[in-house]
């Protein structure tokens, strides 16, 4: 059996085992060494990689999604769900290569004799200097939230101020984006609901892109309008009045456009209510339009619809409680806080505030989405503290027709009586086309006036003050009905005349004789462009409802110094004289020097048909 004999260590075969084992141990050492040196540049460029992946994704996904609500705001289930969800992932592989880095950076810096722990100096990471806060794009603040002054939004504050504690009053809101911040208020505000101003920063409200495509167009004919009125025999009396001006409406329009750019206006969808002539309103407007009845409500509304028509926009007509339901039906009963998902029915509302308190009920809690849209017409106009509930209330103002809680311009009235309303005011009719303005000396006017009054009770305790009149012309009346005990014997009455006959008889007349009601109608103006002077009856003291049955419960404190004030300030001498009638020196040196003066027609601009249709576009297009 053959014996192992013991390995013995000599100086030679220990040197070379030490040289190649270091030799080895270097080899390893410096691969080791190049390897980590080179790994920054391998996971930047990794970086780069997944970035630019991502970035492709991100596009791709706008692209498929370009028609989709989009943004931190815009609700649940977007694109911006799916790119959140990126930022997560990317956030992660970005920390774990971070770490990677740190590690290699301290194998590197430790290799090369340096001591980390000692260092003084920390080599900041890359990953460090682009690190993504992954927190702040869920929560969306890389949304600049700056609020823009928020001038013609009174109610914009309070409405932020509401939606900070009842934001989770209703699950509909957080549907629309709201989370609690005031950035998401205010988004939610000024593009769902319109109580806010549109952040400039925003893209164009989603909700709305949709209806910018459809372009306003000036219409030049009446075809449409004619068939749409003619359903409705409440409309008769207007139809009518549209179709004896239809020249001039369409001269306007033409004039306008060529004045004015009217192209690239958006068609807004215009809901028209006339709640005066619905039979729930008991009024009989439209019933008595032929035979005495008050027509300054009904002129002002046939120009408004002419002037809808005529600047391009859709318009829906509704005199009638089931036609309003008929229209709104999408709405109707909807109880959520937020308005209804999808197109709107309708943008803008004019109606009357009889037809106001039927909107109301008919909608009712949905109705508080429509109150920007509303567009009241109010002949006298309302204040604003009558306006406003809470300090109407405290005030102790008991009127039916106040406490709306809009914004006082979106009271549109006969004249301009105030700033704090709109005035929307109505067309003068007028049949003297441009060469009869110009040869007005040959139409031969009679030594005769014409009494504003077609109800015999106007004229009541009047025969004094006519008798001055009567001494120096004839007086001529346009009353309805058989009755005429309050009407002096040597009146000579027409009954009540059509449009067309009643300005002839105007262009053949001298002096236009007010009796003192009614307050504030279009008839005096359609006089005075007609040739006519008027005699206008100054009220001492003024009336207002403290002292006149008529403007009680109105929600005005204005007071009247005549019976038409408009005239009385905005055109006077030698158009309009205001006279006392009690003093019968001053009736008498008034009639005197109106007979001795030559009148001429005189017409407004803003009561002319091309004035209308300017407001009213210019309403449309700056009002908010």
């Amino acid at each position: 059996m053959a014996l192992f004999t013991p390995w013995k260590l000599s100086s030679q075969k220990l040197g070379f085992f030490l040289v190649t084992f270091g030799f080895i141990w270097g080899m390893m050492l410096l691969h080791f060494t190049i390897q980590q040196r080179t790994q920054p540049e391998s996971s930047s460029m990794l970086r780069e990689q997944i970035l630019d992946l991502s970035k492709r994704y991100i596009k791709a996904l706008a692209e498929e999604n370009r028609n989709v609500v989009d943004g931190p705001y815009a609700g649940v289930m977007t694109a911006y769900d799916l790119k959140k969800t990126l930022a997560v992932l990317l956030d992660n592989i970005l920390q774990r290569i971070g770490k990677l880095e740190s590690k290699v950076d301290n194998l590197v810096i430790n290799g090369t004799g340096t001591n980390s722990t000692n260092s003084t100096t920390a080599v900041p990471s890359l990953v460090a200097l682009e690190k993504i806060n992954v927190a702040d794009i869920i929560n969306g603040a890389q949304e600049k939230c700056v609020l823009p002054p928020m001038d013609g939004y009174p109610h914009c504050e309070g409405k932020i101020k509401w939606m900070k504690d009842m934001w989770r009053s209703d699950p509909c809101y957080a549907d629309y984006g709201v989370d609690g911040s005031t950035c998401s208020f205010f988004i939610y505000l000024s593009e769902v609901e319109n109580w806010c101003p549109h952040l400039p920063w925003r893209a164009k409200n989603p909700y709305e892109e949709a209806d910018h495509n459809s372009l306003a167009e000036i219409r030049t004919d009446f075809n449409i309008l004619y068939s749409m009125m003619k359903k409705h025999e409440e409309f008769r009396w207007m139809r009518l009045r549209i179709r004896r001006m239809a020249d001039a409406w369409i001269q306007a329009i033409k004039s306008l456009a060529e004045k004015q750019n009217l192209e690239k206006r958006k068609r807004k969808k215009v809901l028209v209510h006339l709640g005066l002539l619905t039979k729930e309103s008991g009024f009989k407007i439209a019933e008595t339009a032929f035979s005495g009845g008050p027509l300054g409500e009904l002129v002002q509304w046939s120009d408004l619809i002419t002037s809808l028509y005529l600047l391009g926009h859709d318009i829906r007509i509704s005199a009638s409680l089931a036609e309003l339901k008929e229209i709104m039906k999408k709405v109707v009963g909807n109880r959520s806080g937020c308005p209804t998902v999808g197109d709107r029915i309708v943008e803008l509302i004019y109606i009357d505030i009889v037809g106001l308190a039927q909107f109301k009920k008919t909608l009712g809690p949905s109705w508080v989405h429509y109150q920007c849209m509303l567009r009241v017409l109010d002949s006298f106009g309302t204040e604003p503290e009558f306006n406003h509930a809470n300090y109407a209330q405290s005030k102790g103002h008991k009127t039916p027709w106040g406490k709306w809680n809009l914004n006082p311009q979106q009271f549109y009235t006969m004249f301009p009586h105030t700033p704090d309303n709109s005035f929307l005011g109505f067309v003068v009719e007028q049949h003297l086309n441009s060469s009869d303005v110009h040869h007005i000396n040959e139409i031969k006017r009679q030594n005769q006036s014409l009494v504003y009054g077609k109800v015999d009770s106007f004229w009541k305790n009047k025969k004094i003050y006519l008798d001055i009149i009567h001494t120096y012309m004839e007086v001529h009346a346009t009353v309805y009905g058989s009755s005429t005990k309050n009407i002096p014997s040597y009146v000579k009455n027409h009954g009540i005349l059509s449009g067309r006959d009643l300005q002839f008889l105007l262009r053949e007349t001298k002096l236009f004789v007010g009796l003192g009601f009614p307050y504030e109608g279009p008839a005096p103006l359609e006089a005075i462009a007609n040739g006519c002077a008027f005699l206008n009856p100054k009220f001492s003291p003024p009336k207002s409802s403290k002292n006149t049955d008529f403007f009680i419960g109105k929600p005005t404190l204005r007071e009247l110094t005549s019976q038409h004030p408009y005239a009385e300030v905005f055109i006077g001498r030698p158009h309009v004289w205001t006279v006392d009638l009690s003093n019968q020196g001053e009736v008498e040196d008034a009639v005197k020097a109106i007979l001795s003066q030559k009148t001429e027609p005189y017409m407004p601009y803003e009561f002319t048909c091309e004035g209308v249709l300017q407001r009213i576009n210019a309403f449309i297009e700056k009002q908010p």
